[in-house]
């Protein structure tokens, strides 16, 4: 019995580690390490905090509200107004956000298989898309969430093991945790925070534990799964920056995309890195095409109040419509060489303004002791709070200047 109530209390954190590392998340890591060596791990470490906190923010609010964030977004604000601009924006962001992105995530899981087995790309876009159905199509949480488990731990394995292999220099990995800004670094700093609070993750993470835990005497539970798996994912994205480091920078090597990485590893350190870093790279992508649709399912079924939960045809609806979304860009892209950015521009605008719009929401309601009642917030989860909230708004805001920089 003990054995069985150790299990239980990890999931919901893990989902998260599997949706923020992507194909995006590697090839930014990548970048960072090719470019600038060790230099940018300390943004990782400061993402990952900041990531940990912000989604215990979400654990609370589910726990002591007994509503997950699109729930919420619907049901406490008072103004009609105002619960339509919640919907429309969490709408737009999270549901056309993760179709958006969706094709990224298949295509970067179809690059790593096809690394591996040198099968096309073609045929793996196709059976990711059927697995990711056949997987969501079970509606049951407890499959999804073993699932992702195992590729957060086929990940870690993968990339791991090829960090060991590489045997990368400890004190520079130790003197990269400390904060620095080399020269035209920032715009990758920000990319690896941005790769990491990731604003579906907000909606993911707090459907997830009201659908795991029901009584607020487990939030240390949602404490212990968030710090063992968000770490865990840090220490993965750390891992890929490191590899890029020894494998580019320290050679003097360009790098121009992520699966070059792993591309590049065979003549320097043998096929066997390259067969770990192609399966590292498809769980990868196949976790963030399982958390996307699911992501985008759970907050429009809260916003939309849709009955049912997993059963509803909504919901269903939702993440089918998104993978679908997914596969058919994806096969646009590689066809006709299908680019499509107003789509992502659009995600990304919407992103931008959603992510300060719901951690101040968030803040708003953890700080009413009539919804949160004993998990209600104290001076210091304010503060801490208020902080986080600047954060994630630069972040949004630099989400949308940054499209008028390129």
């Amino acid at each position: 019995m003990a054995r069985k109530n150790k299990r239980s209390s990890f999931g919901p954190g893990f989902l998260v580690a599997a949706a923020f590392i992507g194909p995006g998340t590697v090839t930014s890591c990548s970048m960072a390490g090719a470019q600038f060596g060790y230099a940018l791990i300390f943004a990782l470490v400061f993402a990952t905090v900041t990531t940990i906190i912000l989604q215990q923010m979400t654990g609370r609010l589910s726990l002591g509200s007994k509503h997950d964030l699109g729930q919420a977004l619907r049901e406490f604000p008072q103004s009609s107004l105002t619960k339509g601009i919640f919907a429309i924006l969490t709408l737009s962001s999270i549901t056309f956000g993760c179709a958006a992105y969706e094709a990224g995530n298949i295509i970067g899981g179809s690059l790593g298989l096809e690394m591996v087995t040198s099968v096309s790309q073609e045929y793996w876009i196709a059976i990711i898309s059927l697995i990711a159905i056949f997987i969501l199509s079970r509606r049951k949480y407890k499959l999804v969430e073993k699932f992702l488990i195992f590729l957060v731990f086929l990940m870690s394995i993968s990339f791991l093991t090829t960090l060991v292999i590489i045997k990368p220099n400890l004190l520079s990995i130790i003197k990269g945790i400390i904060p620095s800004f080399p020269k035209s670094s920032l715009y990758l700093v920000l990319a690896l925070v941005g790769t990491t609070v990731v604003p579906y993750n907000l909606f993911l993470h707090s459907s997830a534990v009201k659908e795991k835990w029901k009584s607020i005497a487990r939030f240390k539970e949602v404490k212990k799964d968030l710090l063992l798996s968000i770490s865990l994912g840090g220490i993965i994205s750390a891992s890929i920056v490191i590899t890029s480091a020894v494998a580019f920078y320290e050679k003097g090597i360009s790098l121009e995309s992520g699966i070059q990485l792993g591309q590049q590893l065979r003549p320097l350190f043998g096929s066997f890195t390259t067969l770990l870093f192609g399966l590292g790279f498809f769980a990868a992508g196949m976790s963030s095409a399982l958390t996307a649709p699911y992501a985008a399912a759970f907050a429009s079924s809260g916003v939309l109040g849709w009955k049912g939960g997993h059963n509803s045809k909504g919901f269903k609806g939702v993440w089918l419509g998104v993978i679908l979304a997914g596969l058919i860009v994806s096969y646009l892209r590689a066809a006709f060489n299908f680019n499509p950015l107003s789509v992502i521009i659009f995600a990304q605008v919407a992103n931008g303004f959603v992510l300060p719009v719901a951690s101040i929401f968030l803040l708003f309601v953890l700080n009413n002791r009539q919804k949160m009642g004993k998990l209600v917030n104290n001076i210091k989860q304010n503060i801490l709070g208020g902080l986080i909230i600047l954060i994630v708004s630069f972040l949004g805001l630099w989400n949308i200047i940054k499209l008028f920089l390129k």
